[in-house]
């Protein structure tokens, strides 16, 4: 039970005021539109979870993966009665088991001063290869949900193979991962915006990919400056060495 409560008290310190304050922001918001809006108590759950998540996400706290968790499994059900199958794919057969393989991976790189995951930033040719590789995913994924008969299936299959490669790039620590988080983000709340005007979804999904948005693009500024930080910090160290 200390070592919970330990865990918990360290993943909620060292939040900046306006850290909290978008993350409080940001679920009270979230929770009175989708309650106005007399969203299901699953979607609202599910939004709630996956902000809390992107959030802590970008924050660098290890705890983000359980919230993800939680958001899996209720957004996969959501997206199964939407029809985006390649979504519910997406969520249970890769974000499932990459949450337990991240948990593992930032835990051996965790700044124990400030409780956060150290961050660090990719290669020109590792980004070339990034780009090549999601192209050919995405039309490829593409074919295969239309012979599904899924809904949208190119912006489907763009935010299901962006996903999994943001995924990568953040359980390898890339501050990249924010550049195609902002993309996922943005086909994800067209995809969303699209159910509802047809009603196949609730608001409570639109917001929630709205929020991550945001989201991505104030973590990708924190973790290009942290990144920095990180790399002039080890240049250092090296030529004291």
């Amino acid at each position: 039970m200390n070592n919970v409560k330990e865990f918990w008290k360290r993943e909620i310190s060292g939040w900046t005021e306006s850290e909290l304050c978008w993350l409080a922001f940001a679920n009270v918001s979230l929770l009175i539109i989708s309650v106005i809006l007399k969203d299901t108590f699953l979607g609202i759950a599910a939004s709630l979870t996956g902000v809390t998540c992107v959030i802590f996400c970008g924050k660098g706290k290890i705890s983000n993966y359980i919230f993800g968790t939680i958001n899996v499994l209720l957004y996969s059900y959501i997206a199964f009665k939407a029809k985006f199958y390649g979504e519910v794919m997406l969520n249970m057969l890769y974000y499932f088991p990459t949450n337990i393989l991240g948990w593992f991976m930032w835990k051996k790189n965790m700044n124990s001063d400030t409780g956060e995951v150290v961050k660090k930033r990719m290669s020109l040719t590792g980004d070339i290869i990034t780009v090549l590789v999601s192209a050919a995913g995405i039309f490829g994924y593409s074919y295969v949900l239309k012979l599904l008969g899924g809904n949208l299936p190119l912006i489907d299959s763009m935010s299901t193979v962006l996903s999994i490669v943001a995924q990568i790039l953040m359980i390898k620590r890339f501050t990249e991962q924010w550049i195609v988080w902002i993309l996922v983000d943005a086909v994800s709340v067209i995809m969303w915006a699209t159910a509802f005007f047809k009603g196949d979804g609730g608001i409570a999904m639109v917001l929630m990919w709205s929020v991550y948005l945001l989201n991505a693009i104030f973590m990708f500024i924190k973790w290009y400056k942290d990144s920095a930080e990180n790399k002039a910090e080890n240049t250092a160290a090296a030529v004291t060495e």
